[in-house]
């Protein structure tokens, strides 16, 4: 939390409205102290411990490491992605998944059970275990019931000091997220313009190779390609046969083995009679031979060591390709992975601005390090729920937090409220906005809340943070994790525990690894092996409930009127100081003896008025029909959907636009006036199956 002679300043509310107040300055102050006029026209809350404007991922460490504004949520399957032959490497466990999604996204709470039914491929794409859009009509109750059953245990919103609202209007029922279809969100870029993918052509370029390098290795050749490239092989080449010789044949080879596999050279050689491409590592025998030795020393994936070199590059290009990513019910670091797997680099190469939800179709911008939209392009042939388009070159790649914010197109279907109590929701919406809460995903879906770590790391209860990742809890949860627990539990043995992990990059994979290397008395260094961003996430859960908390006592105590005190620790200063000393902190002496969980604050809205505010009523009699087109669709030339006058179901079709780090369920919240929780609208959706 806050270090020196900033931690005074933690978690101080303030008054703000829509506008910008005071610069956001790493200790938490403004530049210049506000005047009362300023305070007047703004209305905004401090939150202690951390900057928590971040809306974005880094991944300079390990393959998960995140900053944002979402929270971890339930255990998830490494999933098979859909792909065709043409791009899909054998060796399936390098995909860069976790069992436990660490990316902070926009709003992933309330994933409701849904009535649809999921897409169907075809062609010689490959069976896909992916989270589909709802059930087989064959026991789709019991799977709902199922769900529901499990989410009794999951967190409401009055768990995490969501208590409050700021409009009069009366509230009505409606269902969130019943399909991730009916969830879009488009980025809005730096330059304030919105996301759009409606562009897939590629750029010229006569220095690109053919298209025929895509299609030339077989999909055993390119397995053998990669362990040389990865070092995973004993042999120092590889021999492919030139079926057919010709010149131009050679030529595709050797394009085709240098463009998907940097670091290997190529030469040709007769044998026997016969023509043969060779690939070998450019490096040479000693530098393979060292490469090896240090892998073998430090025990580390061969994809961490550094390449030789890299492709040739135009100069004349810019080094990155930036493009837009449309994504259906993926976020973006599962997205990253899939993408870094398939081309056959590490995720770190791609940057961004924000990290978008999982259960939603997404369209935001990414730019990667001299890959060729050539390339990217031909993932499009490859990748079932993924689609790559508006492609250019430019010098530099992008940076966490450069969004000026997100569009928001959201369905709320079967809802209860008239045309009248609808046109007053949102006209409060409108012209009052909703306070500017940390959403449910920030929590966690389990029985055992993240912020309940974040505390115990705050407090150096280390035996406590150790045992509240890996004890048996209620909610939902994959059944591997289920077992892992089940066996740390019984045998407080991290290395048995481990194995039951079909994957080991997840949270309680890599503690239970750092148990195992340096024994449960060394539970920080083992906490330590957790990437960095992921260990804050724990920290800033708890800065977001405690957030929640006195933003709720401060509308409580004051509603929406200015206050003195707002910009310093004043007002509520008795209630920030009770809380923290019932959970056995001193808000005077919050300097943590490790020093990446001594940290920073910064001043946080509490009220937040969207922008571009626009809404419709429809009705519909099939549940599984989309209430309105994608960007795919658009680009597909499909007429958006035509609605009749009667129908057996209404549904609310919104659109706004929110700033980074605001939760747009906190803004349907505010509409509904109903707890978004998943386990409230699990219920909620259950019943209406039924």
């Amino acid at each position: 939390m806050l270090a020196g002679p900033c931690r005074r300043r933690m978690l101080r509310v303030a008054l703000a409205s829509a506008a910008p107040l005071c610069s956001e300055r790493g200790a938490g102050l403004p530049a210049t102290r506000p005047t009362r006029s300023q305070a007047l026209g703004s209305l905004k809350c401090f939150l202690g411990a951390s900057k928590m404007e971040m809306t974005g991922v880094s991944l300079k460490r390990g393959y998960l490491v995140v900053e944002g504004n979402d929270c971890m949520g339930p255990a998830e399957e490494i999933k098979k992605q859909k792909v065709s032959e043409c791009c899909l490497p054998k060796d399936g466990d390098r995909l860069d998944s976790d069992c436990l999604p660490t990316s902070e996204t926009e709003p992933k709470t309330p994933e409701v059970v849904s009535a649809g039914k999921g897409k169907k491929n075809s062609g010689a794409q490959l069976e896909e275990e992916e989270e589909e859009d709802g059930f087989s009509e064959e026991g789709e109750e019991e799977e709902a019931e199922s769900f529901a059953e499990m989410m009794k245990h999951g967190l409401t919103e009055l768990d995490v000091g969501i208590t409050k609202f700021v409009s009069s209007h009366q509230g009505f029922s409606g269902i969130l997220k019943e399909r991730y279809s009916d969830f879009i969100v488009h980025e809005i870029g730096k330059d304030g313009q919105i996301s759009h993918l409606d562009d897939l052509s590629v750029p010229v370029d006569e220095e690109d190779p053919s298209e025929d390098v895509f299609m030339v290795l077989t999909t055993e050749e390119k397995q053998q390609l990669e362990e040389l490239q990865l070092f995973k092989n004993k042999e120092t080449s590889v021999a492919i046969e030139v079926i057919e010789d010709t010149k131009e044949k050679r030529t595709i080879i050797h394009q085709a083995i240098k463009s998907l596999f940097p670091g290997l050279e190529t030469k040709t050689e007769d044998r026997a009679g016969r023509k043969y491409i060779v690939a070998y590592h450019a490096a040479g025998k000693k530098a393979l031979a060292n490469a090896r030795a240090i892998r073998s020393l430090l025990v580390v994936g061969a994809s961490s060591l550094p390449y030789p070199r890299k492709h040739s590059w135009p100069k004349s290009r810019g080094s990155y390709c930036h493009f837009v990513l449309y994504k259906e019910n993926k976020d973006t670091m599962d997205a990253i992975n899939v993408l870094s797997k398939y081309l056959r680099v590490k995720p770190n190469i791609f940057s961004y601005m924000g990290t978008k939800d999982k259960r939603a179709i997404t369209v935001q911008e990414i730019a990667v390090l001299k890959i060729s939209a050539q390339r990217l392009a031909h993932l499009n042939k490859c990748l079932m729920n993924f689609k790559l388009g508006n492609f250019s070159y430019q010098k530099t790649p992008l940076k966490l937090g450069e969004l000026q914010g997100n569009h928001f197109t959201v369905v709320l279907r079967n809802i209860t409220g008239t045309d009248d109590q609808v046109q007053q929701a949102m006209n409060s919406l409108k012209e009052i906005g909703f306070i500017n809460y940390y959403g449910m995903q920030r929590f966690g879906t389990t029985a055992v809340p993240t912020y309940q770590v974040g505390r115990a790391i705050l407090q150096n209860s280390w035996t406590e943070v150790m045992d509240l990742i890996l004890k048996p809890r209620s909610g939902a949860e994959k059944g591997y994790l289920v077992k892992c627990r089940e066996e740390w539990a019984k045998t407080k043995d991290p290395t048995a525990a481990l194995k039951k992990l079909p994957v080991k990059r997840c949270v309680e994979g890599q503690l239970l690894r750092g148990l195992s290397k340096y024994g449960m008395k060394n539970i920080v260094s083992a906490f330590g092996i957790i990437p960095r961003n992921n260990r804050l996430m724990y920290i800033h859960s708890y800065q977001s409930y405690v957030w929640n908390n006195m933003v709720s006592k401060r509308i409580e105590d004051y509603g929406l009127k200015p206050v003195p005190g707002d910009l310093v620790l004043k007002g509520v200063s008795e209630a920030y100081r009770e809380m923290l000393t019932m959970d056995n902190l001193d808000i005077d002496n919050m300097r943590h003896k490790i020093r990446d969980y001594s940290l920073s604050g910064a001043y946080r809205k509490i009220i937040i008025r969207p922008q571009n505010v626009s809404w419709e009523v429809v009705v519909y009699d099939d549940p599984k029909i989309p209430l309105f087109n994608t960007d795919v669709d658009n680009l597909e030339g499909k007429p958006p959907p035509v609605f009749a006058s009667e129908g057996k179901y209404r549904a609310l079709k919104m659109d706004f636009s929110l700033p980074p780090s605001t939760y747009a369920t906190m803004a349907i919240r505010e509409v509904l006036k109903m707890d978004t929780s998943i386990k409230n609208q699990t219920q909620l959706n259950t019943t209406w199956l039924r």
